[in-house]
């Protein structure tokens, strides 16, 4: 048995979650559109290590969501465990937060698609299989009723997060389901993906590790305010 404790704030849902292997021994999250995840994620970390009796000592590896998602949340859940991970000489294992997303929903036929809300008609996308294996790397892709069709037309896409509320009146098609209630990244959705690394030992180099952005952050210079 191993303790882990599993941090995502890579959207506006700061979640985390202390589990003993599968035993889940706490979990909070809260949804946030104002990404107060510097003011929560603190908080809940002290209440799952007291919850489950343990210091961040006791733990055998923090396992985060590496994006993409949120520049402000990833810059948060991401410095948060290499910190907790220099001060307690403690494993960083990093997964993907499209991975983790698509862990929410189980399938026995076709493909899940996991999509989180980018700019405008974007999205950043990633395809897996009934397995979860990922079989389209994840990337940015802008929304028409031509961005899936290859996996429609072989049979049944599942459209999860919150990237795909904006497929719902573009991707009309009789394979196309949508899951209005797996909307966010979960902290417990990461527990399989993180005994499976860390078995494997696929652990991060704690100096070097950076979230993934996928894109560069842009500054927009705000307008100037009419006299």
């Amino acid at each position: 048995m191993a303790l882990r404790l599993y941090i995502e704030t890579a959207t506006t849902n700061c979640s985390v979650c202390i589990a003993d292997d599968d035993e889940i021994l706490y979990f909070k999250e809260e949804n946030d559109k104002n990404y107060s995840h510097s003011e929560k994620l603190h908080v809940f970390i002290k209440e799952a290590c007291q919850t489950a009796k343990i210091t961040p000592n006791d733990l055998a590896a923090i396992v985060v969501g590496k994006g993409p998602g949120s520049y402000t949340g990833l810059r948060i859940g991401v410095s948060t465990a290499k910190g907790l991970c220099f001060a307690s000489d403690i494993s960083l294992i990093a997964i993907e937060t499209l991975e983790i997303l698509a862990q929410s929903i189980k399938i026995t036929d076709g493909v899940i698609v996991s999509l989180l809300d980018a700019r405008r008609m974007e999205v950043y996308a990633s395809v897996f299989d009934t397995t979860y294996k990922q079989i389209r790397a994840t990337k940015a892709t802008i929304i028409t009723e031509d961005a899936f069709a290859d996996y429609l037309a072989k049979g049944k896409v599942h459209f999860i997060g919150n990237g795909a509320e904006k497929c719902k009146d573009i991707i009309i098609h009789e394979n196309a389901v949508f899951y209005d209630e797996v909307y966010f990244p979960s902290a417990k959705h990461m527990i399989p993906l993180g005994m499976e690394r860390h078995a494997k030992n696929e652990v991060e180099d704690v100096a070097y590790f950076e979230p993934y952005y996928l894109k560069d952050f842009v500054v927009t210079k705000p307008k100037p305010k009419k006299k």
